[in-house]
């Protein structure tokens, strides 16, 4: 089988580190199916999508809709190494799937408007497909409404053109899209499961998501759900572009 990329930019080891294990496990994949590029620490290689079956991208502390001006040169990098690699990827409908900051690239990429509207508090939610987002081959087995994990400073407020409306939640309209017809993007994370959410409340405490005094009131909240449904979007992402 062909791996599949993923293209992560936390700069924290053990964010990074449980971040690839947290979609190798619930990809379903072997950790030599599922190859890694911090964007962070060194430029983009020359990708070739021939290689790969599809491409992940992970979250990130980034915020897209900053003002440029207010950004590291890293992140400054990265934002134009991924838009360039995107016009490729969405000029192929190459199987793209980005969590979280996924929304930030894909949406800003197809012209659509990335701001601090939306946002959410970490926690969970209360996710409801849309009747496309039910219909949707990479939604297949999930029920219309389930929890999932968020916690975002920023958001789609209007898709790009052409964008499918896959699902919402309450505070956020717009929780997961699709271009053409394998290209999506979710705002709530598929890979994370209770305990990867508290590793990473506690490593991004001072991140700007809560006030730092409140992180563990944030910890014992998320402590008390149940979030294990998500997580098969990955497995059917895996299972849908797996390719020889």
């Amino acid at each position: 089988m062909k791996p599949f990329l993923l293209l992560a930019t936390r700069a924290d080891d053990t964010a990074a580190d449980e971040e690839y294990a947290a979609f190798v496990r619930f990809g379903g994949l072997d950790p030599n199916h599922l190859r890694r590029v911090r964007l962070e620490a060194e430029p983009m290689p020359v990708i070739d999508l021939d290689d790969y079956s599809g491409i992940i991208l992970g979250g990130s502390p980034f915020t897209s809709s900053d003002d440029d001006a207010t950004k590291s040169s890293v992140q400054l990098r990265v934002e134009a190494e991924l838009e360039q690699l995107l016009d490729t990827v969405v000029a192929r409908d190459f199987p793209f799937l980005g969590a979280c900051y996924g929304v930030g690239t894909l949406g800003r990429h197809g012209g659509g408007v990335v701001d601090r509207q939306y946002g959410e508090p970490i926690g969970a939610v209360q996710v409801e497909l849309t009747e496309d987002g039910a219909a949707d081959p990479l939604l297949t087995g999930l029920p219309r409404e389930f929890s999932a994990f968020v916690g975002h400073k920023e958001a789609c407020s209007v898709l790009p053109a052409g964008a499918v409306h896959l699902a919402e939640s309450e505070h956020c309209p717009y929780q997961m899209f699709r271009l053409q017809n394998h290209l999506y993007a979710t705002q709530f994370h598929a890979e994370l499961d209770t305990e990867g959410l508290l590793t990473r409340i506690w490593i991004y405490r001072n991140a700007g998501y809560f006030p730092p005094d409140q992180a563990e009131a944030v910890m014992e909240q998320v402590r008390s759900k149940t979030v294990s449904v998500p997580q098969r979007i990955l497995r059917n992402f895996v299972a849908r572009y797996a390719t020889t």
